[in-house]
């Protein structure tokens, strides 16, 4: 081999190298700053790490609501219908943030319950984001599977509960 080929191989080789040490390197960056959407459901199932950051997202439950008086902190339950978690924020929620109403908190677990750094409220009274429609509506299905013969079925999700 000539000494200009073999220099070309060797350049070839080192920019494939570089090219995938960086790929792997944006890989890792966005993988980390990854937060998945679960349900109550998938958290009481064990499907979500412990460790990790994660957002839940549901309803939040009727007379759930508890507020720490001469603090922001709020603690309450979100639920899928199905299965509840218990939810602790410190902060300013948003202004439609009520009971009976679609949110989504984002954080991790801690102690048995989500530590949420945020929360996000539902826009209107015909919203509940897709992932949370599609959890009730799995759940619901699930259910309906095992559900005794003559049980009638419920509707398909979709609207707001």
């Amino acid at each position: 081999m000539n000494p200009t080929r073999k220099r070309r191989l060797w350049m070839a080789i080192l920019v494939l190298m570089a090219a995938s040490i960086g790929g792997s390197l944006i890989l890792w960056a966005l993988q980390s700053n990854v937060t998945y959407l679960h349900s109550p459901t998938d958290v009481a199932t064990g499907k979500v790490p412990e460790d990790a950051r994660f957002r839940l997202g549901g309803i939040v439950s009727e007379g759930s609501v508890t507020r720490q008086p001469g603090s922001l902190e709020v603690s309450f339950v979100i639920t899928d219908r199905f299965h509840d978690f218990p939810v602790m924020y410190d902060g300013i929620l948003p202004d439609m943030f009520e009971e009976a109403t679609s949110v989504i908190a984002t954080g991790r677990i801690q102690d048995g319950r989500l530590v949420a750094d945020q929360i996000l409220a539902k826009h209107d009274e015909n919203y509940m984001p897709m992932e949370v429609a599609d959890a009730i509506a799995a759940a619901k299905a699930k259910q309906a599977a095992g559900a005794p013969a003559g049980a009638i079925p419920t509707p398909a999700a979709g609207g707001t509960y």
